[in-house]
């Protein structure tokens, strides 16, 4: 069966039919050191858009080591390793990037900049999207489930 967005890897896929609530380009140090990327293309989905179709082969882990007790955790197949997703244990939402956990980037692109900050000394970006110092003003964090 094929889904609008599907992902993963040889032991657990991810897919949805639902489009995301946020697309963005983040520039936040936590993905820069999760992902080792300069700018990391990030998506959320409505937590129960995003299926997830062998749960318990998943390793979870701390997203930000920080900060452990965060809401987020890096979800890895047990198996060989590939990121996942992030889930969220509030159940608001699941994370994904595309270009590190088998996504499609085109079918969602990033519609604006995330968490810019100028005092790092980078340039602003000028692509013409928005550039924002956190998540978009407009995006509401969904009800937890």
């Amino acid at each position: 069966m094929s889904h609008k967005h599907a992902g993963g890897c040889d032991h657990i896929h991810t897919h949805s039919n639902s489009e995301p609530i946020d697309s963005h380009t983040c520039h936040c140090s936590i993905c820069k050191r999760v992902t080792g990327q300069d700018t990391t293309h990030v998506v959320f989905f409505n937590h129960a858009d995003l299926e997830v179709d062998n749960p318990d082969s998943l390793n979870r882990q701390p997203f930000n080591a920080e900060n452990p007790d965060g809401p987020l955790e890096l979800c890895t197949c047990a198996s060989c390793g590939t990121p996942i997703m992030l889930d969220d244990k509030q159940g608001r939402i699941r994370v994904i990037v595309p270009n590190l956990m088998g996504h499609e980037s085109a079918n969602m692109p990033a519609t604006y900049h995330a968490f810019f900050d100028p005092a790092t000394g980078v340039q602003t970006p000028d692509d013409g999207r928005p550039v924002h110092e956190g998540l978009h003003p407009d995006f509401v964090w969904p009800d937890s489930t």
